[in-house]
């Protein structure tokens, strides 16, 4: 499948960039825009420090999304089992989109907004790991809590429920 087609179709993605500090990312959720077209619009970043916390969160993310370039069905287990044993340097790479489903997506920006600002990296590996594991459902209804106007006492909530904080 064509990569702009997959892209065209994903409701969430990942752009992962080169800082000087290391790898980072930022998280895109397609959005109508001010005239009515749909977007990729930026949730949030994964700083350098966040990235390294959540590498098997953002891997997990990238190789089980079921919009992959290519092309491959959703139930594939042989191959999404090779897919898991590619080296972190090959899946995730910098430079184009990394398309996300909705579930993985909802996992990353929820991940993305929490970790923002936060700079222990114990607890960062922590909240990557219970959002990896999470139900996508739940992770959907929190990312929907966060991008409100009131989304401080959320996001607070968040960060204690996935021990990003004390």
């Amino acid at each position: 499948m064509n990569r702009r087609k997959v892209l065209s179709n994903a409701p969430f993605a990942l752009r992962i960039t080169q800082r000087k500090e290391g790898k980072a990312a930022i998280v895109y959720q397609r959005r109508p825009d001010g005239k009515g077209r749909d977007r990729f619009q930026r949730i949030g970043a994964i700083s350098p420090l966040a990235f390294t916390a959540s590498v098997s969160l953002l891997r997990a993310a990238v190789t089980r999304s079921s919009f992959k370039s290519s092309g491959g069905d959703r139930n594939s287990t042989a191959r999404d089992s090779f897919k898991e044993k590619e080296s972190t340097k090959e899946v995730l790479m910098t430079g184009p989109f990394h398309p996300l489903d909705a579930d993985w997506g909802a996992r990353v920006a929820c991940f993305a907004i929490l970790s923002s600002g936060l700079r222990d990296a114990e607890r960062l590996f922590r909240s990557s790991g219970h959002l990896r594991h999470a139900d996508a459902n739940e992770a959907a209804w929190w990312l929907g809590m966060l991008t409100r106007d009131e989304g401080v006492r959320p996001l607070r909530a968040l960060r204690i429920l996935t021990e990003a904080v004390q």
